[in-house]
């Protein structure tokens, strides 16, 4: 039996327009946007959680903190864990799927990137995903981008204005473009 389009999405398998599934990826998109719209013309915290909710199809826990505006392209693959914070004008691009573990803190204007195309113009237009995940009690400052398949350690911190091409590890700092280890924490 042939997998859905969205497992097919997630698994990072190349995704065309003229998918004959492809009719799935815009409902969901078309929700995200509604929702989004609401989402970011709150007046509480609790009411961006329980819109947030709404377009992750996960619960966010209370203890979780996202200021608005927030923007999402997709939604359905984002798991937020507990006592995270997310400032404000983050962009999270999550077809590939982003995990954010508990207790991590997200700077303003942080970009979560799981989405790309492939280098041939012929084909271009295709999309492939691959996921990001951001463990216990890491910090990503101010502007930082964090791109496809990047895991950033537990207890690690992205440095503002970096941009993350490759997997961080655990208790280290990370800065520049493209981001290089700048020092561990001891």
């Amino acid at each position: 039996m042939s997998k859905d389009i969205l497992e097919r999405l997630k698994a990072g398998e190349p995704i065309r327009l003229n998918d004959p599934e492809y009719s799935k990826i815009n409902e969901i998109v078309e929700t995200t946007l509604r929702l989004s719209r609401k989402l970011n013309n709150s007046e509480t915290t609790s009411e961006v959680r329980d819109l947030l909710s709404k377009i992750t199809d996960n619960a966010i826990d209370e203890s979780t903190t996202v200021f608005p505006p927030f923007y999402t392209n997709f939604g359905k693959f984002i798991t937020i864990g507990k006592n995270v914070f997310i400032n404000h004008a983050c962009s999270f691009l999550d077809m590939g799927g982003i995990t954010i573990e508990d207790e991590v803190l997200i700077g303003p204007k942080v970009n979560l990137i799981t989405e790309n195309h492939p280098l041939d113009p012929e084909d271009r237009r295709a999309l492939v995903t691959k996921p990001i995940l951001i463990k216990k009690k890491a910090w990503i400052g101010a502007g930082a981008t964090i791109l496809p398949g990047v895991t950033v350690g537990e207890n690690s911190v992205i440095a503002a204005g970096a941009v993350v091409s490759k997997d961080v590890p655990d208790h280290t700092i990370v800065g520049g473009i493209p981001a290089k280890i700048i020092k561990t924490i001891s």
